[in-house]
């Protein structure tokens, strides 16, 4: 299967609904696909559910879509820091739901979603409220809790280059999430910078196959 090219954003993320739940990608500002995010503010679907690390910066891509009320439920290993005020607001006014989730566990159950895995034991968060009405296990004498996978319906995610067949290559850390989410979503929206003709980059470099990309559009 070859991703299909979009002419702009706007057409890529059409057709996303209420009630999805979309896998963002990005560190902060490294490798969020902030022009994905502002054409899916654009479109209007609302009740969304959102994974991504934090829960936006400033008042810009994610922070933009939580502030048009768009989204009813953040999952994410960072909701507060400096600058996020506007999920900061949001939350503490009841209009926003949060499942707080450490940042490995958050990338392994996405991992896991697109390796299908039913579920799996980790140590981490034991003993801690993250981890309260989880069914735990002994293994080797130590405690674990059981964790499931996190599927998207859409992944946005950013990445450096691609070819005419979806393969990605990322720039350094801006790579962070968009490999496991492009696994774990039914459909993968990427933003690239090029998109060059199939066999120009080295296989040896391919991080994510074209099989899990759906829609890519030059930005």
């Amino acid at each position: 299967m070859t991703a299909t090219e979009y002419p702009d954003a706007d057409a890529a993320v059409a057709g996303i609904t209420d009630g999805a739940t979309v896998l963002v990608g990005g560190f902060g500002s490294a490798g969020q696909p902030v022009e994905l995010i502002d054409a899916l503010r654009r479109s209007g679907p609302r009740d969304l559910t959102v994974v991504s690390n934090n829960a936006g910066n400033g008042d810009y891509g994610l922070a933009a879509l939580l502030a048009a009320g768009q989204v009813r439920k953040m999952v994410c290993s960072f909701p507060r820091q400096s600058d996020s005020y506007v999920f900061d607001e949001l939350y503490r006014a009841g209009k926003i739901e949060l499942e707080v989730v450490p940042q490995g566990n958050l990338a392994e159950r996405m991992r896991a979603a697109g390796a299908g895995i039913g579920a799996f034991f980790c140590p981490t968060g034991v003993g801690t409220a993250l981890t309260e009405g989880k069914e735990r296990r002994t293994i080797d004498g130590r405690e674990y809790v059981l964790e499931y996978p996190i599927r998207g319906d859409v992944a946005l995610i950013k990445a450096h280059r691609a070819d005419r067949a979806g393969n990605l290559v990322y720039r350094k850390t801006a790579r962070n999430f968009g490999p496991v989410m492009a696994t774990a979503a039914t459909t993968t929206v990427v933003q690239v910078g090029e998109i060059v003709e199939a066999g120009r980059i080295d296989p040896e470099t391919v991080v994510t196959p074209g099989i899990f990309v759906d829609r890519m559009v030059r930005i």
